[in-house]
């Protein structure tokens, strides 16, 4: 099998309880659906490796693992918000998608598995030293760290989750062997406030920051074009040898923590894009995350059973129903399908653009900051 995933029941023990937005049924969810699907079958399911607490070391402050590990509000960490309540052996088990995380990217870097996800991964805000946007530890900070501690030399990261993956930036913004690509719903109306796209990197790395901010309302066809309009150019400028990527799937329309207008079947053409980008530019090598998504039963699960199947090699059929057996379990009556039933396609950036729009306007922005720093034409 060419594909694997990090997997086991005690990584959907990431719960801050029954009232916050991120619940652990929605992983658990995916995982039913996906098993349902036979997508699993398709797959080497693989445990995640007990706790290595040098892994969450590696991104994390002394002080900042003494105060996740007592489990107490501290308001200099983040801890104990709202946002960030704490939960019992919360250090256990956020260290424990860490060491999930880096089992993918170790699996894709030894050549065990060409693709891997740890989909109960992406959480992709927090910082350093302090929680934040529901992220404890930065599982995906952490498995880009082991890779360039392996001695990986260039690695492209990319965020499609509708917040700006503000942590996985900030510990990489000087670090010219990664490149971040953030593709999300503006800081100008949304948590977290940064990635503008005059965020490029710091003065040993410009131009390996790279921030699409989309306007509210963006739908597949707008997010499609914006994407194909940066971030190929940017990867294939870079040349990485290894792909990693964050796949919240909050951009979904029916979201309730945010903006845009994305379809499921929108979201499963950015995650195509992404698996033919490391094909051609990385010989396959893949490591992918889950992350945001907050419509826990009617998108989530579907969402990531498509990056499943094609992490698999084996995309699914969008037309695909829906099993009535996991509908019960789940207690949804819909949707019936693997799709919202849209039509997925976009107009190339290339083919002309136009000054007013307020999406080319974002486009044009990323481009004209970037781009130079990269030896690549902003208008074309």
């Amino acid at each position: 099998m060419s594909g694997r995933l990090i997997y086991g029941e005690e990584l959907t023990r990431y719960d801050f309880g029954p009232t916050h937005p991120m619940g652990p049924g929605r992983v658990r969810s995916a995982i039913s659906l996906a098993r349902q699907l036979d997508v699993l079958d398709r797959l080497e399911v693989v445990p995640p490796p007990a706790l290595d607490e040098a892994l969450v070391a590696s991104v994390h402050t002394a002080d900042y693992i003494a105060a996740v590990k007592a489990g107490i509000t501290d308001a200099r960490h983040g801890l104990g918000t709202t946002d960030n309540p704490v939960f019992e052996h919360m250090h256990d088990i956020a260290g424990l998608v860490v060491t999930a995380s880096v089992a993918a990217a170790e699996s894709v870097w030894t050549g065990a598995a060409r693709r891997a996800c740890n989909i109960s991964g992406g959480l992709h805000h927090a910082m350093p030293a302090s929680a934040s946007g529901f992220c404890v530890y930065n599982d995906v900070a952490a498995a880009i760290r082991w890779l360039l501690d392996q001695g990986c030399e260039r690695i492209g990261y990319v965020d499609v989750d509708v917040h700006h993956g503000d942590g996985v930036q900030s510990i990489f913004y000087d670090d010219p062997r990664v490149t971040t690509i953030s593709l999300h719903q503006s800081p100008t109306c949304l948590f977290p406030g940064t990635g503008f796209p005059t965020e490029i990197g710091g003065p040993d790395a410009p131009g390996t920051a790279v921030n699409v901010a989309l306007p509210p309302g963006t739908d597949d066809r707008d997010w499609l074009r914006a994407f194909h309009a940066v971030v190929p150019d940017v990867l294939r400028a870079y040349e990485p040898q290894v792909l990693v990527t964050q796949h919240g799937c909050d951009t979904h329309r029916s979201d309730p923590l945010a903006d845009l207008d994305l379809s499921v079947d929108g979201q499963r053409a950015s995650y195509l894009a992404l698996a033919e980008l490391a094909a051609e530019l990385c010989d396959g090598r893949w490591v992918s995350t889950g992350g945001g998504g907050y419509a826990n039963t009617s998108v989530v699960p579907r969402s990531w059973t498509h990056l499943l199947a094609i992490v698999s090699g084996e995309p699914l059929d969008p037309q695909t129903p829906v099993p009535q057996a996991w509908l019960d379990e789940v207690d949804c009556d819909g949707p019936v399908r693997m799709s919202d039933g849209v039509e997925v396609s976009y107009s190339k950036f290339e083919h002309g653009y136009d000054p007013a729009s307020p999406l080319d306007q974002a486009i044009l922005a990323t481009r004209r900051a970037v781009f130079p720093e990269l030896g690549l034409d902003p208008e074309f």
